[in-house]
C-alpha cells in the first residue's frame, strides 16, 4: 500500500520553501507584510509537522540540521524568557516572549529551503539576484534621483491607502541614498553588506573573477553613499574574508588598497559622504567622539549602567527604552541623535548584556559556540556549499560593529532567516531520491 503523499514524500515542501523565503527576503522594503508572509509560511510548516506528527521529517532534512536550527532558536529565545521575571515593561516582554515562538518554525523553514541542492541553488542565486537588482536600482536613483522601484511602491501605496507611504515628516536621515527601502527606511545599505555574499559568489561562478569585481565595486558604491557606517564596517568584512578565500594575502591586500581608492573617489564626488566621513574622524577626539558616533557612547554607557543594576536577566526584551533614563549618564543634556530617548543598544553584545543579562549572554554565547561546533565537523564538502550563508551571518551579527536591534521584529527576523539558512545549508542534505 502507498503511504500518503504527505508523509511519503516531501517534494512540495522543498519547492514551496525556497520561494516563499526568497518571496520574504524581496519584501523587506515592506517589512510588515515581509514578516507576514515569513509568519504565515512558518505557521503552514508547523502545522503541516504537527498533522503528521513529524513523521518522515528526517527526509525532509537531516536531523543535524533540524537540531542546530533548534539550538540556534534556543539561543535566542531562552534568553528574552529568562529576562521576563524582572522586566521593567512585563505586557511588551510577554508578547514579545511568546510572538518569539514563531522564530522555530522560521528557523525550519529557511533551513527546509535549503536542504537540498536544488533548493540551496535557487535560494542563494535568488538572495544575490535580489541584491542585485536593489544595487542596480540604486544607481539609477543616483543617476535620476528617484529609485524607481520605491517609486512603484509608493504610488501604490498612494493608490491602495490614498496616502504617501513615506510623509515628509517620517524622513530619517536625509541625504543618504536609500534605494528601494526609502527616505523613511534608510536600511538598503546593512541590508545590501548582508545580502552580498550571496551576490559575489554568485556573481564569481557566473561571470568569474573580473565579473565579481565589477559586482562588487557596485555594491560597495550604494552601501557606501547609503551612509550607515554599520554597513561600511559589515561590507569590508565580507570583502576581506571572500578576497582572503580567494586569492590569500595577496587578495586581501589589493582589496584594502581598492577600497581606499574607491572610498577616497567617492568622497571627492559626493559632498554629503565626504561630511559623512569627516564626522567619522572626529571619533579619534575624546571630546567629540560622542558626537562623531550619533551618540552610541552615551546609549553604550547607559547599556552598561543597565547590565550592572540588572545582572542576572537584564531590564527585559525591549525595555531599554524604560531603563535608559535612570542610566543616563548625561541626564537634561540633548542627545547627539536628536530627540526622544534611546530605544536599544545599537550593538548586539550590549543589548543581549542589558536586556536580557548575564544569563542571556552566556545563552547567546553557547549558541555561537554549537554553530562554531557545527562548522568545524562538517566535511569540506558542506563547508564550501554553505560559506556564503556564513558569511552573510557574520556580517550581520559581527560583534565589533554598531547594530539594529536583534530583539525587534524586522532585524530579529534578518538574523533568524540567515541562522536558518546557515543551518540548513551546512547539514540539511537531502538525497536527489527524496525530491523526486
Amino acid at each position: 500500500m502507498t503511504a500518503p503523499a504527505s508523509t511519503a514524500s516531501p517534494a512540495w515542501i522543498l519547492r514551496w520553501a525556497p520561494a516563499w523565503v526568497l518571496l520574504a527576503v524581496a519584501l523587506w522594503p515592506l517589512p510588515g507584510l515581509s514578516a507576514g508572509v515569513l509568519g504565515l509560511g512558518a505557521l503552514g510548516l508547523l502545522g503541516h509537522l504537527l498533522h503528521t506528527r513529524f513523521r518522515g521529517a528526517s527526509r525532509y532534512m537531516a536531523v543535524p540540521a533540524w537540531a542546530l536550527a533548534t539550538v540556534l532558536f534556543a539561543a535566542y529565545w531562552l534568553p528574552q524568557l529568562v529576562s521576563l521575571p524582572d522586566a521593567l515593561v512585563p505586557l511588551a516582554a510577554l508578547r514579545k516572549v511568546l510572538a518569539g515562538l514563531l522564530a522555530l518554525p522560521l528557523l525550519w523553514l529557511a533551513a527546509l529551503a535549503v536542504a537540498g541542492a536544488d533548493g540551496r541553488r535557487r535560494v542563494f542565486a535568488g538572495l544575490g539576484l535580489i541584491a542585485l537588482a536593489w544595487t542596480l536600482d540604486a544607481l539609477v536613483a543616483v543617476a535620476i534621483g528617484t529609485s524607481p522601484l520605491f517609486w512603484l511602491l509608493e504610488h501604490g501605496h498612494r493608490l491602495l491607502a490614498g496616502q504617501p507611504w513615506c510623509r515628509p515628516q517620517d524622513v530619517i536621515a536625509p541625504g543618504r541614498l536609500s534605494g528601494v527601502f526609502g527616505p523613511c527606511n534608510p536600511k538598503l545599505g546593512i541590508v545590501l553588506a548582508c545580502l552580498a555574499p550571496f551576490a559575489l559568489c554568485w556573481a564569481y561562478q557566473r561571470l568569474g573573477a573580473v565579473g565579481s569585481v565589477l559586482v562588487a565595486v557596485a555594491i560597495g558604491g550604494v552601501i557606501l553613499l547609503a551612509g550607515a557606517r554599520a554597513a561600511w564596517v559589515s561590507y569590508a568584512l565580507v570583502l576581506l574574508w571572500l578576497a582572503a578565500r580567494q586569492w590569500g594575502r595577496r587578495g586581501v591586500l589589493a582589496t584594502v588598497v581598492a577600497m581606499m581608492l574607491g572610498l577616497a573617489t567617492l568622497v571627492v564626488l559626493s559632498p554629503s559622504l565626504q561630511e559623512r566621513v569627516q564626522r567619522s574622524a572626529l571619533v579619534l577626539q575624546p571630546q567629540t567622539a560622542d558626537a562623531a558616533l550619533s551618540g552610541r557612547l552615551r546609549i553604550w554607557s547607559a547599556a552598561l549602567c543597565m547590565w550592572t543594576q540588572h545582572p542576572v536577566n537584564g531590564v527585559g526584551v525591549r525595555g531599554f527604552r524604560a531603563a535608559f533614563a535612570a542610566c543616563d549618564p548625561q541626564p537634561g543634556v540633548s542627545p547627539a541623535w536628536g530627540t526622544g530617548t534611546a530605544l536599544h543598544a545599537h550593538q548586539l553584545v550590549l543589548e543581549v548584556a542589558s536586556e536580557t543579562g548575564t544569563l542571556g549572554l552566556l545563552l547567546w554565547l553557547a549558541g555561537v559556540a554549537l554553530a562554531w561546533r557545527a562548522w568545524r565537523h562538517a566535511d569540506a564538502d558542506a563547508r564550501a556549499q554553505t560559506f556564503p550563508a556564513l558569511l552573510a551571518l557574520v556580517a550581520a551579527v559581527f560583534p565589533l560593529n554598531t547594530h539594529l536591534a536583534v530583539h525587534s521584529t524586522f532585524w530579529g527576523g534578518v538574523v533568524l532567516l540567515l541562522a536558518g539558512l546557515y543551518a540548513g545549508s551546512l547539514w540539511g542534505r537531502v538525497e536527489a531520491s527524496d525530491q523526486s
